[in-house]
């Protein structure tokens, strides 16, 4: 049995060399406080889920959405270069709000301590 599937080995390549690209390459402004926090790949490999948080909110998240979205095209043939796949997924950007949700569950926490003694 392997320990990790095809899949998983591709996404994890995918989100650190995307991380590069974001890092050296993309000047685009509405960028720049964007993470790439994960990758998910189906596992035929023809689609990849690309997860990304931004500091600053919701509207900092729209306008790093549709930064991503204008840079698909470079940002799809970057990773098509370097990752040496026989086929490119398709790639497609979504916000991660695991981090405002966590913030959240950490303030209802905090006030419950402040609550109770």
């Amino acid at each position: 049995m392997k320990p990790f599937a095809r899949s998983e080995r591709v996404s994890g390549h995918i989100q650190k060399v995307l991380s590069d690209i974001l890092k050296k390459n993309i000047k685009d402004p509405r960028l720049e406080m964007a993470t790439i926090t994960g990758v998910k790949m189906s596992r035929d490999l023809k689609t990849a889920r690309i997860y990304f948080t931004t500091s600053g909110g919701k509207n900092s998240s729209k306008k790093a959405a549709e930064g991503f979205n204008s840079a698909r095209g470079y940002v799809k043939r970057t990773l098509a270069e370097q990752l040496g796949l026989r086929y490119m997924p398709e790639i497609k950007f979504f916000y991660d709000e695991s981090f405002e949700y966590g913030s959240h569950i950490d303030k209802v926490l905090k006030s419950i301590e402040t609550d109770n003694g």
